[in-house]
C-alpha cells in the first residue's frame, strides 16, 4: 500500500492565537507522527495554492476578497467563530490547493490513499461566507474538481465531524453527482442536518444525514456505518470516496459530547478503506476538518494512518471512554432513515 499525506509549514500560519482550532493542532500531530516513525512510511506530497478558477468553482469572488483583505489588512474576526491573520488567506489556499494535489495524486494512481493534514478546516464554509473556523469549503472545492477534471459523476463525501458540515451540504443540495453522508452531534452547531434534509430537485436523494444523540460511542458511529452508510454506498457505487475527517466526537474533546475512542476511530477507518477497495478500486482521500483536543487529535490521526498502512494491531493510549451509563439507544433513528430516505 502506498499512502500519501499533504502538510506545510504554511498552516502553522494561520495564526489563531488562543483558539481551540489553533496551530499546535498540526505541530502536535505531526511530532506524533515522527515519533512513531510514520512519515518515513509514507510518500510527502507537495502542497499548492489553489488558484481562483479553482475556488469559484463553490465560493463567490467577493467571499475570496474578502477573506484576501482581511488577511492582508492584518487579520480580524470574520463572525464570531472566525478569525484571520495576516497569512490566514495564503495558509487557506494552500489547505484546497493540498487537497487538490492529493485528489491529482490518488485519481492518477501515484499513491492508493491519502490525507491532507490541512488547516484552517472547511466543511462549514458556504458560497459566500467563512463561518464556523472555516474559511474555504476545502473538500467541496476537491469534489467540483473531481467532477470537472477527472468526469466523475459519482463521489461520496463522508464527514464524521461532531459538527453537521452544512457548507458542504448546501455545495451539493441540488446535485446527483455528489452524495454527502454525515453523521454528527444533534442538536448542535450549526443546526442543520436533520433526516429530512435529503436534497432538492436533481439531488433529491443525495443527502444522508444521521444526527446522532449526545453520548454516542464507538458501538453507536459503526452501527450507523454498517447500517446506513454501507448500503447507501453500495446503492450509490462511488467512483471516489472523499472523507471530511473531524476527530471532535473523540470522548477526550470536551468541545462536544460524545464518546468515539481513538480504537474507534480506527474502525471507523477500516470501514472506509474495506469500503472504497469494494466500491471505486480504493480511491480514498482524507481531509483534515475538526479536533481541539490536540493529543485525542493527533493519536486518532496517526491510527488512521497506521489503519491505511495496513496494520492490525492498533495501540490506543488514550482508552476507552469511561463508563456513564448514558449510552443511547439509536434504534429508532436508523429505523427511520432506512425506511424514508431515496436510497435505502
Amino acid at each position: 500500500m502506498s499512502i500519501g499525506y499533504v502538510y506545510d509549514s504554511i498552516y502553522l500560519k494561520h495564526d489563531t492565537g488562543g483558539h481551540v482550532e489553533n496551530p499546535q493542532r498540526l505541530s502536535e500531530t505531526m511530532d506524533v507522527l515522527t515519533k512513531a516513525g510514520l512519515l518515513e512510511q509514507l510518500i510527502n506530497i507537495p502542497a499548492r495554492p489553489a488558484t481562483e478558477e479553482e475556488l469559484l468553482k463553490v465560493h463567490t469572488a467577493s467571499h475570496i476578497q474578502n477573506v484576501k483583505n482581511s488577511a492582508t489588512s492584518g487579520g480580524g474576526w470574520l463572525d464570531g467563530d472566525t478569525v484571520t491573520s495576516p497569512q490566514s488567506f495564503e495558509a487557506a489556499l494552500y489547505a484546497a490547493g493540498g487537497l487538490l494535489n492529493a485528489l491529482d495524486w490518488v485519481m492518477e494512481r501515484k499513491v492508493d490513499s491519502a490525507f491532507a493534514l490541512v488547516r484552517p478546516p472547511g466543511h462549514h464554509a458556504i458560497g459566500n461566507c467563512a463561518m464556523g473556523f472555516c474559511l474555504f469549503n476545502n473538500v467541496a472545492v476537491a469534489a467540483k474538481q473531481a467532477i470537472d477534471k477527472y468526469k466523475l459523476d459519482r463521489v461520496l463525501i463522508v464527514d464524521f465531524d461532531v459538527h453537521h458540515g452544512n457548507g458542504t451540504q448546501d455545495s451539493f443540495y441540488n446535485e446527483h453527482r455528489v452524495l454527502y453522508f454525515s453523521n454528527h452531534l444533534s442538536p448542535y452547531y450549526p443546526g442543520t442536518g436533520s433526516v429530512e434534509q435529503t436534497g432538492r430537485g436533481a439531488g433529491l436523494g443525495y443527502t444522508l444525514n444521521v444526527p446522532m444523540p449526545a453520548h454516542c460511542g464507538d458501538a453507536e458511529y459503526l452501527k450507523v456505518f454498517d447500517e446506513v452508510l454501507l448500503p447507501a454506498a453500495r446503492a450509490y457505487k462511488p467512483q471516489l470516496i472523499l472523507v471530511s475527517a473531524g476527530y471532535d466526537a473523540h470522548w477526550a474533546d470536551h468541545l462536544a459530547f460524545m464518546n468515539v475512542s481513538t480504537a474507534g476511530f480506527a474502525q471507523i477507518t477500516r470501514r472506509l478503506l474495506t469500503m472504497a477497495s469494494d466500491l471505486c478500486d480504493g480511491k480514498l482521500l482524507f481531509v483534515l476538518e475538526g479536533g481541539y483536543n490536540v493529543d485525542a487529535l493527533a493519536q486518532s490521526i496517526r491510527a488512521t494512518f497506521d489503519v491505511l498502512l495496513g496494520k492490525k494491531n492498533i495501540n490506543d493510549p488514550i482508552g476507552p471512554a469511561p463508563e456513564n451509563g448514558n449510552t443511547p439507544d439509536i434504534t429508532n433513528l436508523i429505523e427511520q432513515i432506512t425506511k424514508t430516505h431515496q436510497l435505502m
